[in-house]
């Protein structure tokens, strides 16, 4: 028994491999898919316009202060000098404070000529003549020294702890020693991702639209399709094997435009239900023809047949001596009449059944039914064993008594034909669910598996694992599959050696919800 996990897996399967997924989940897909690409580069690229602006602005804020830092203390455009100006003892000088007038939250760290540097943070400004600050720390001076080249490019520079990231650059002033300055991108980055954030959310509410939009507009494209798909189950739901067809299913002509990859599908198939409805129509009128003919040639036989049978038993009669060898000739022609006869009369009832004649339409008692033939088989073969397995109640359906009896006498000479003397034979007689059933079982040697799916045809014939010492026309099983089939009902076999059971489900009422003779019951009882 396949686990659950079995089950499951070519679902899922199925899901990972878009071969598999219907036509509008494709399309859907994959237009949903190209909409995300082109958001993502559109949402890049304006990302990264906007990031390249934003630091480029931060660039011209950083070089308009290196530019005032130029100017030097008593530049008109340069900073504050500082209240404290200090010299290095190895010569050179830096900042024991930062100049006036920095912006808030910039940073400024001075390194003299002998290596030794000070930092800081404006934290608030107190209009053009002083700040509050904070002094950096070593750590964040060092990555500032280690990042910044001297009169380069501006970089962005990680100080750790709680300090914001920072955009720096450094200036090499006239005696030597180096200043950088920094501008945070605390606001930069907020920006960004604020953008970044308000991007994303409007391209996944578009392709939500998108995918819903899209869904709409492509199942209403596909109804086209969907109606040539519904004209093609109809048609496969047709009976066509046998009888008179008639393809009366098309594709709506509003459908069949061939300016339209559907259009031209439906066109398609109207033009192979054309092609396929001729050929059924030609292949009844020749079934009818055969079936005609084999009509009319076994009516017109059975007069000669009957006038044979007839010269033949007059021959017998006569009151002249008749020589033993004309005696066993004229025997012979007369049983060989009788055998035609009988072939003739089946085929005559084979030609009617398939031409639909209707049958009677009686209450017929199968219990009864079954003992009679049953009585009549044991009459024809006494070497064979017989017995009869009947409800306590009777079973009655309704149709023909005396086909309903030829189905069951022909089981019954099957059985006595192709088994060998001594065999038993049973034949039991019930009802399930909607249907009336009558079982013919024998002990036989069985029905080669080969032979069991053509057993039901016209002239099927065995091999030698069945005697065929009694002789038989290969109409018998056919006969019993027609007459079965025209009260509605179903026929069938199961056999193994040393058990062969006939199977006949007919209904017991309309409307006929027979099952299937495979699907039925294996034994109606218990042999007794």
């Amino acid at each position: 028994m396949p686990s659950a996990a079995s089950t499951r897996s070519p679902r899922r399967a199925r899901w990972r491999d878009p071969a598999g997924w219907p036509l509008r989940t494709r399309i859907v897909t994959t237009m949903i898919a190209l909409l995300a690409v082109l958001g993502l580069v559109v949402g890049g690229t304006a990302e990264l316009y906007l990031y390249q602006s934003l630091h480029q602005q931060v660039d011209t804020d950083l070089d308009e202060l290196l530019n005032r830092l130029r100017g030097g203390p008593n530049g008109g455009k340069g900073f504050s000098p500082p209240d404290r100006p200090e010299n290095d003892p190895n010569g050179g000088s830096y900042i024991s404070k930062p100049p006036n007038s920095l912006r808030e939250n910039s940073i400024i760290v001075s390194v003299s000529t002998s290596g030794s540097a000070t930092g800081f943070r404006i934290v608030g400004t107190q209009g053009s003549l002083d700040n509050d600050f904070d002094e950096l720390t070593e750590s964040a001076i060092a990555a500032i020294r280690a990042d910044v080249v001297q009169n380069g490019a501006a970089v962005d520079v990680d100080l750790g702890g709680d300090l914001p990231e920072y955009r720096v650059k450094a200036v090499v002033k006239s005696d030597g020693s180096i200043q950088y300055i920094g501008l945070p991108l605390d606001a930069v980055n907020s920006t960004l991702i604020t953008v970044a954030a308000f991007t994303g959310c409007v391209v996944a509410g578009s392709l939500l639209i998108a995918g819903w939009g899209g869904a709409l507009i492509v199942r209403r494209t596909l109804k086209p399709l969907d109606r040539v798909a519904a004209t093609a189950t109809r048609v496969s739901e047709l009976k066509l094997d046998a009888g008179e067809v008639r393809l009366a299913q098309r594709v709506p002509e509003p459908d069949t435009d061939p300016r339209t990859e559907v259009g031209q599908v439906g066109a398609a198939l109207n033009r192979m239900l054309d092609h396929v409805g001729n050929a059924l129509e030609a292949r009844h009128a020749s079934e009818m023809q055969v079936r005609q003919f084999v009509a009319d040639a076994s009516h017109e036989l059975r007069t000669p047949l009957a006038a044979i049978r007839g010269y033949a038993e007059l021959s017998r009669r006569s009151r002249q001596v008749v020589p033993d060898e004309i005696a066993h000739v004229l025997n012979r022609v007369e049983s060989e009449a009788k055998r035609m006869t009988a072939l003739v009369e089946d085929l005559l009832l084979l030609a009617r059944l398939d031409a639909g004649r209707p049958l009677a339409q009686d209450p017929v008692d199968l219990t009864m039914l079954a003992v009679d033939a049953t009585s009549d088989a044991h009459a024809a073969g006494p070497a064979h064993y017989w017995q009869l397995d009947l409800p306590d109640e009777p079973v009655t359906v309704i149709g023909d008594g005396a086909r309903l009896h030829q189905v069951v006498a022909n089981l019954l000479a099957n059985a006595r034909t192709h088994t060998p003397e001594g065999s038993t034979v049973t034949v039991k007689v019930g009802a399930v669910p909607n249907a009336a059933v009558i079982q013919v079982v024998d002990n036989g040697p069985g029905i080669q598996p080969d032979v069991v799916p053509r057993i039901f045809e016209r002239f099927a014939r065995g091999d030698s694992s069945r005697s065929r010492a009694a002789g038989s026309t290969g109409l018998g099983l056919s006969i019993v599959h027609a007459v079965v089939t025209s009260h509605r009902g179903k026929v069938g076999v199961q056999s193994r050696p040393g058990q062969t059971i006939f199977t006949v489900m007919l209904p017991l009422g309309p409307p006929p919800v027979v099952p299937t003779a495979e699907q039925g019951p294996q034994m109606l009882h218990s042999v007794g």
